[in-house]
């Protein structure tokens, strides 16, 4: 972009062959031909039948396709409806989920002006924001939306809300005037001679030149990010694709050589591919998908309640890896609102509560301070914490603090003249009628006011305004404490008042001293226990602000973001870093100040290229680009734009930095819970592969229909896995670092314990089929090993809820667990016992002895992981 700000008036409307009468209709004409609309452009969504199909790609639902298909040709369509319904309700689930996320730019486009006025052949005339270009003069006033980037030429008392931008909820004060730089571009926040497409005039007036239109404006550019920005998969996503692929590697594998077995034993191929088949649908846990889904909007729900609150499901898991948090500092560490936190009256530097001591005691010098914090103000009685500016509000909620009542103090002494602040003067006067006579109270820049000054209060006095020659000492005094607040980062008031004044040509000369007040957005309370928690959990804290580099280091060292040996950088200084310096040194930088939309994202992008999963937090348009970009984008809910909202993937209700350290202790047992839930289905699974090999291996018959692989995966595994889903969360979750987001789920121990736990099974479910088929044939075998299956998966969800032994974890600790086994083993009692059901799932009847020995079996496995479970802990 062209640094307009660093040209002179003149330089500018010449480049861009403009003038102060503005362009003609005809070149108007022209002009928005060549450059296109005043508009912000998205790309291209894609269509929903696109993403419908895409959900198919998967290699494992490839298989039970092939399996459905198979099964279709063999003359078991039961089994193919089933698998086919279930694949399109997964699909189904996969779309809305992923058009959900899609929203990006149309809340960006909303903040767009619907008309703007502009200078046409020296004739103000109001047009469609749309139809501004570049090289027309905008015409400002308080209350308007920027239609357009511009360079200011004329500006009488503007202030403009540049937070859309910045983040800063300040206004920022504007001027004319060229903007020297030696090789650093500023910031749009440091543009103080531009204004921005998309800002508010707070106040005052202004005549600017068009600069940039459409998408080649600063909100354009955040625009074009955004449409860059490409949706980070999870952790989990990753892992589960890695997973699915191995899984479907390894069951094709096997059941090639199951097939081409049974075709060597000369078996008929109808036959050697129904083994396949239920192969197939035994080894592949068919409501995964659909599990780990429920598993995570159960997560939100809890977060929800907690105030955290999630647009996309796979954010949930994601946050329980995160392991570096950028935050933006306003309204997210801080409370978003002015406050005043000391005063120095009289050489004497006090805390707002000391004030009020100190005012009570009678001191002139206290209540000439007050009135001149309370008169010299426009703030309403009746303006709320988000009204009014936040400079005057802090002012008169300390006047309130300290025992004086604003409103009376004006009915006492109204105001007889006023001259506004100017971001050229740097201050503020009004004039008052204090009993009879005349005072002239002035606030502004310290610097600028003292200089004026030539008296200091006397607190001794008996006067209306009893003062003192200033002497140089005092001078020197004011400067360093001045000099002192500054450097914590604190907004500085000076405060000054004339007796007697009538109005001339200067009235602000010969003023005297009252007093400083110091301003900051103070902290949240909740922030630094925050940060410490984050820590002991293993997670960096990092502080990404638009604001000032002084102010931004004073308040992360307040709540522990910026420690001893810690670096602070501001966005200039980062343009300056090659990507080898940024790398060496991003574990040392824990502030960043002054920055862009830019430098936000390739910040994010850093910590990822070290392998972190990072979350973002924001409220303003120009963080919606990182938000995107990081693995959880946060937009804060009662402060944000609705553009930062569409941009994230989580939402903070209380804008509260606690809540996002909460959210990853969720996060955390969600991805804890879904491990868990995949062991189960992995282990019963196991068990099922087991038992098929075992009988195709030594050419026995089928232990089990692929409807009865199908009821167990589908319908009595379903109940377990939601409850384990469901497990609370362990103490000391947050006492552990985040897990390794590169370490997948199929590993060595996970495995050793699948193949441990699915033999248990196995074993017990074929000791259930011989005894069928010695007592009964084949039929009789095949119900008992489907019952002992069916039973022993269901008591195994008991095992799956955690690592710990039942003893310890307590049956009734989640209430969801037993609520499950009871629900599956009464569907499995329906299908041995009711007449239809018994006919469609093709089972036998079962004597009651026989019924007693599925039980014994199938209750064994979880007698065996439960005593070792409980040796081990009595090890320990």
């Amino acid at each position: 972009m062209t640094e307009w700000y660093s040209r002179s008036e003149e330089e500018v409307l010449r480049e861009l062959s403009s003038c102060r009468r503005g362009l003609t209709d005809a070149e108007a004409h022209s002009r928005l031909e060549k450059y296109g609309e005043n508009v912000l452009y998205e790309r291209e969504a894609v269509p929903w039948w696109q993403i419908f199909l895409s959900q198919f790609k998967d290699l494992l639902v490839v298989i039970l396709m092939i399996a459905a298909g198979i099964s279709m040709a063999t003359g078991d369509p039961e089994s193919a409806l089933v698998i086919f319904t279930v694949l399109f309700l997964n699909a189904l689930l996969g779309t809305i989920q992923h058009r959900k996320a899609e929203k990006s730019l149309e809340s960006l486009q909303k903040l767009s002006s619907p008309e703007a006025r502009v200078v046409r052949e020296g004739q103000s005339v109001t047009i469609p924001s749309s139809n501004v270009v570049p090289g027309d003069l905008m015409i400002l006033e308080a209350g308007s939306l920027v239609p357009a980037d511009g360079r200011l030429l004329e500006v009488y008392g503007l202030t403009v809300n540049e937070s859309s931008l910045t983040g800063e909820s300040l206004s920022a004060e504007k001027h004319t005037g060229c903007l020297r730089t030696e090789g650093e571009r500023l910031s749009p926040g440091d543009q103080v001679n531009m204004v921005f497409s998309g800002s508010l005039v707070t106040s005052g007036r202004a005549a600017a030149v068009v600069t940039a239109t459409g998408m080649n404006t600063e909100i354009g550019s955040i625009a074009s990010l955004m449409n860059r920005a490409e949706v980070q998969k999870t952790p989990l996503q990753i892992s589960l694709d890695h997973f699915s692929g191995h899984l479907a590697l390894g069951i094709m594998g096997i059941c090639v050589l199951v097939f081409g077995l049974s075709v060597y034993r000369k078996e008929p191929v109808l036959d050697a591919l129904m083994f396949a088949v239920a192969l197939a649908v035994a080894a592949i846990p068919e409501a995964l998908s659909s599990i780990v889904t429920i598993v995570q909007a159960m997560g939100t729900q809890k977060m929800a309640r907690e105030h955290a609150i999630i647009k996309d499901l796979k954010a949930v898991e994601s946050l329980g890896c995160v392991s570096v948090i950028c935050s933006d500092k306003t309204g997210t560490l801080t409370q978003n609102r002015m406050e005043t936190e000391a005063v120095y009256i009289n050489g004497r530097e006090m805390e707002t509560d000391q004030l009020k001591e100190y005012a009570g005691s009678g001191k002139k010098d206290a209540k000439l301070f007050l009135m001149a914090a309370a008169l010299n103000n426009n703030t309403s009685p009746s303006a709320g914490d988000k009204e009014g500016d936040p400079v005057e509000l802090a002012l008169f909620h300390m006047v309130q603090a300290a025992g004086a009542v604003p409103e009376q103090l004006r009915l006492c002494c109204p105001r007889k003249g006023e001259i506004p602040f100017d971001s050229a003067r740097k201050r503020m006067t009004t004039i008052h009628e204090v009993q009879g006579e005349e005072i002239m109270f002035v606030k502004g820049a310290p610097d600028v006011l003292l200089e004026r000054c030539t008296r200091i209060i006397n607190p001794a006095g008996a006067d209306l305004v009893p003062s003192r020659q200033l002497s140089a000492s005092d001078r020197a005094a004011i400067l360093n404490q001045n000099q002192e607040w500054s450097l914590r980062g604190l907004r500085i008031l000076a405060f000054a008042c004339r007796f007697g004044v009538k109005w001339q040509e200067d009235p602000e000369t010969d003023l005297v001293f009252l007093g400083l007040a110091a301003m900051m957005d103070p902290p949240r309370p909740e922030s630094r226990p925050a940060v410490a928690a984050a820590r002991q959990a293993g997670i960096r804290t990092v502080m990404i602000t638009g604001d000032h580099r002084t102010t931004a280091m004073a308040v992360a060292g307040r709540i522990g973001i910026f420690l001893p040996g810690d670096l602070a950088l501001t966005g200039a200084r980062l343009d300056q870093m090659t990507e080898e310096e940024l790398e060496k040194k991003l574990p040392q930088i824990s502030v960043y100040a002054r920055v862009s939309p830019e430098h936000k994202i390739r910040i994010v992008k850093a910590w990822q290229n070290r392998g972190h999963i990072v979350a973002m937090t924001g409220d303003g348009v120009n963080d919606a680009p990182a938000l995107k970009k990081a693995d959880i984008g946060i937009a804060m809910g009662l402060g944000g734009t609705e553009v930062s909202k569409d941009a994230a993937s989580m939402i903070l209700a209380d804008d509260n930095f606690a809540t996002i350290i909460k959210a990853a202790a969720n996060g955390r047992n969600v991805y804890r819970n879904i491990k868990n839930a995949i062991q189960f289905l992995l282990s019963g699974n196991m068990a099922g592969i087991l038992c098929v090999l075992y009988t195709s291996l030594l050419g026995l018959p089928l232990p089990f229909a692929p409807v009865h692989l199908l009821f167990i995966n589908l319908i009595t595994d379903s109940l377990p896995a939601i409850a384990i889903g469901m497990e609370p969360a362990e103490d000391g979750l947050l006492k552990k670092p985040p897990r390794d987001p590169k370490e997948g789920i199929l590993t060595p121990g996970f495995v050793g314990q699948i193949f441990f736990q699915g033999g248990l099974m196995a074993g017990a479910t074929m000791w259930a089929w011989s005894l069928g088929m010695r007592q009964g044939g084949e039929a009789l075998a095949c119900t008992m090993a489907f019952s002992a299956l069916t039973l022993a998966r269901l008591f195994h969800g008991f095992n799956c809820r955690s690592s710990y032994s039942i003893i310890q974890l307590g049956l009734l600790s989640n209430p969801g667990s037993l609520a499950a086994f009871m629900l599956g083993s009464i569907l499995l009692a329906a299908v041995l016992f009711v007449p239809g059901l018994q006919m469609f799932f093709a089972a036998s009847d079962l004597m009651p002895v026989q019924a007693a020995a599925v039980g014994m079996a199938a209750f064994l496995p979880t007698v065996v992981i439960q005593l070792g479970r409980i040796f081990r802990d009595a090890q320990q």
